[in-house]
């Protein structure tokens, strides 16, 4: 899986880029089909700093979401929790699909 973390608007301090890149790698516990993910500070306003996160999973639309806090770190936490609530919808949607066959149905057939 790939990590990649991008800033607009100035730059990071590799302390904080390694702090986003080991958070990120986390979401990968919850989906196994996750190919990259890329993560955009945006630093335009430096009072609140806004974090954008873009998940690709194989056979699974892109999962996106932002959040704008008073520090990077805030904002990154925030935005992981709405991805990682996306993938859960999406993993639960794919293992539910199945119907109950003939064999569960409860009625008898002659």
């Amino acid at each position: 899986m790939q990590v990649n973390v991008s800033a607009r608007h100035g730059h990071l301090k590799p302390e904080d880029q390694a702090i986003i890149v080991e958070k990120a790698e986390k979401v990968r516990r919850l989906f196994d089909r996750i190919n990259a993910v890329e993560v955009t500070v945006d630093l335009e306003h430096l009072d609140k700093p806004t974090v954008e996160i873009n998940v690709s999973a194989e056979h699974a639309p892109d999962f996106v979401a932002s959040a704008q806090s008073q520090s990077i770190l805030a904002a990154l936490d925030l935005t992981i929790s709405k991805v990682e609530q996306q993938i859960r919808k999406h993993k639960e949607k794919v293992t539910d699909h199945k119907g109950l066959g003939l064999k569960h149905s409860g009625g008898d057939t002659v």
